[in-house]
């Protein structure tokens, strides 16, 4: 009885599709379960399970050095990185929500904005710029440059009742500020940090499409390109 090798071209279709499906399987895993958002120990369990699948089929072989790291990504999900912004957004929906993260990479740098609201009705936003190097083909280091807390946005009309006595008192402060200080915080307040905090990031999955990031205790991250690459 002869049997024959299997066709090699047979072999790497079925496992770009085994790849596709379960990175596909992960992302819808993560809507499910609320995003950034997330609490649900179960629906949380679901999506650290289709992880490992999906890392376990990375493409990449060293992605701290490939072009396919650079560009503007989405934070979609986050483990204990998130866990005390979940546990007040859990506790107290009406005071914080976390609109969207993004992430943008570019020439040996990294932007992260976090955009938030408070009380349904004041818009803001935290931005960090880091250095990041290559300390392996996986492992990258991270070094904290600069943060910017952006000047809040108002919507009129939107600020509770509970609160617009506090709000006005504020405004009414900030207008008596002198012309220097309104000048140095109107485009955000900025907070050098010196290259003085860093830490540790392996990249366990990259593709066209999908970032996975782990830190030193193993947390995963999992990033959607918002930018696709040509």
């Amino acid at each position: 009885l002869v049997t024959r090798a299997a066709n090699p071209s047979t072999a790497l279709f079925a496992k770009e599709m085994e790849r596709v499906a379960a990175k596909e399987a992960l992302l819808f895993a993560v809507k499910d379960a609320g995003g950034l958002n997330a609490s649900n120990d179960a629906a949380v369990l679901d999506i650290c399970e289709k992880l490992l699948a999906v890392e376990r089929l990375n493409p990449t072989p060293r992605p701290t050095t490939s072009p396919l790291l650079e560009g503007l990504w989405n934070l979609e999900w986050a483990g204990a990185r998130f866990m005390a912004s979940k546990v007040l957004i859990t506790t107290f929906p009406a005071l914080l929500s976390i609109e969207g993260v993004t992430l943008r990479v570019m020439d040996g740098m990294a932007r992260a904005t976090l955009n938030l609201k408070f009380l349904n009705s004041i818009e803001t936003s935290f931005i960090l710029t880091t250095n990041i190097s290559a300390q392996g083909p996986l492992r990258l280091k991270e070094q904290y440059v600069d943060g910017v807390i952006a000047p809040p946005l108002v919507k009129e009309g939107s600020i509770p009742t509970q609160v617009q006595g506090i709000y006005d008192q504020f405004v009414a402060a900030a207008h008596r500020l002198p012309e220097s200080v309104k000048d140095s915080v109107s485009g955000g307040l900025k907070l050098p940090l010196g290259l003085s905090y860093e830490r540790l990031l392996l990249i366990s999955y990259l593709d066209e499409e999908v970032l996975v990031v782990r830190d030193p205790t193993g947390a995963p991250e999992v990033l959607s390109r918002l930018e696709v690459k040509s």
